[in-house]
């Protein structure tokens, strides 16, 4: 599978409208390559530089999509409209939605990772980028990686 936005190059920055210092809205993503036997898509976008690059000392969750439908093609500007049947997990806002880079120092990366898997998940009852990760065990058809970076403009 191939994961890619029109926004941004693979491993190039992330435009300011994509973060917290723009609109905080998510860039529009586009994916080819879905297995024909997959029954759903799961999106999980991370920072594993938080909160220093230079010493990260977590993982930092932006956004959590599942049961995606494997007939989508990709997201919006913005995420929305989901694709019909879609779910929002939790990011570590503790939102059900996007939240872009936001990055106190330095510059960090931002992993998009999209997953076709086998079949739909279970419902959860806070569905945490980890407990859709372990949903999803055992059950990865294949996988594609989409990396973004950022760094504050702020004084």
């Amino acid at each position: 599978m191939e994961l890619s936005s029109s926004t941004f190059a693979p491993r190039g920055e992330i435009p300011v409208r994509h973060t917290c210092e723009g609109d905080d809205i998510a860039p529009p993503l586009q994916w080819r390559g879905v297995p024909e036997q997959a029954a759903s898509l799961v999106l999980i976008v991370d920072d594993p530089d938080a909160p220093d690059p230079a010493a990260p000392r977590m993982t930092w969750v932006h956004w959590v999509l599942y049961d995606i439908p494997p007939t989508a093609t990709g997201l919006p500007e913005g995420g929305r409209p989901l694709p019909a049947g879609a779910r929002e997990g939790l990011n570590d806002w503790g939102r059900h939605d996007y939240g872009g880079p936001c990055p106190p120092v330095g510059r960090h990366r931002y992993f998009f990772k999209l997953y076709a898997l086998d079949r739909l998940l279970p419902a959860l009852a806070r569905p945490t980028k980890a407990a859709v990760e372990q949903a999803m065990r055992g059950h990865v058809l294949a996988q594609a990686e989409l990396i973004g970076t950022f760094q504050t403009h702020r004084p």
